[in-house]
């Protein structure tokens, strides 16, 4: 089981972290409605792209927004 069925949520959205130079650009990870990531269900690049966009929020990405996955 994954980390979200083990704690009893569901990944039915997204954390969405737009680029703030190009129009369109995001990066994007499953997350829960409060928008909590799973860590430990991301593959290592995933999980390196989901540090990096954390770290530069305000620089190169905005606030990330929780929206809904439709493809779930």
């Amino acid at each position: 089981m994954n980390a979200f069925a083990d704690a009893g949520l569901a990944a039915r959205y997204q954390l969405r972290f737009e680029s703030l130079f190009q129009q369109g650009r995001a990066l994007a990870f499953p997350c829960d409605a409060q928008g909590r990531v799973a860590m430990d269900t991301l593959s290592e690049r995933a999980r390196c792209n989901y540090l990096y966009a954390r770290a530069v929020v305000g620089r190169e990405y905005a606030t990330p927004a929780v929206v809904p996955d439709f493809l779930s």
